[in-house]
């Protein structure tokens, strides 16, 4: 251990980054970064001792991992999970042009590329409607008067 060399740093770092590629999940590469850092610093500093060799391995390694986290975490919110495999949700407050009449309470509205279902007052076809409600690939509509 006392006897590191620069090459050693950048042999783990090397393995490291393969670990990674095998098992992703965004810590190890990091320590590979670390790894890398520690083996360029001692090439440039070789008097730095063994001791902090690994000290600066490790605080390097769980600042750039904490870091990641903390940015990944900030990327990725709740509202993006929220409303996963519940597509209509995204209309909710949209206004659409109904292409079949709303009649006993059922009828159809062109949404992009789609038909949709659609529930709410009877309502002729080409009125206007507004979503306020999604339950599965049924939308709750609104009349809006024109």
């Amino acid at each position: 251990m006392q006897d590191l060399s620069w090459w050693h740093w950048l042999v783990l770092a090397v393995a490291l980054a393969a670990l990674e590629a095998l098992m992703p999940g965004a810590i190890a590469i990091w320590f590979a970064v670390s790894a890398a850092i520690v083996g360029v610093l001692l090439l440039a500093f070789s008097d730095l001792s063994w001791v902090w060799q690994w000290l600066l391995f490790a605080g390097l390694g769980l600042i750039a991992t904490i870091a990641y986290r903390n940015f990944y975490r900030k990327d990725t919110g709740p509202e993006d999970a929220g409303n996963l495999n519940q597509r209509g949700v995204q209309y909710i407050g949209r206004t659409y042009t109904l292409s079949e009449a709303i009649t006993q309470g059922r009828g159809k509205a062109q949404i992009g590329d789609g038909t949709w279902i659609v529930s709410g007052p009877d309502a002729p076809a080409g009125a206007k409607v507004r979503v306020t409600g999604a339950e599965g690939t049924l939308l709750q509509v609104e009349r809006i008067d024109s």
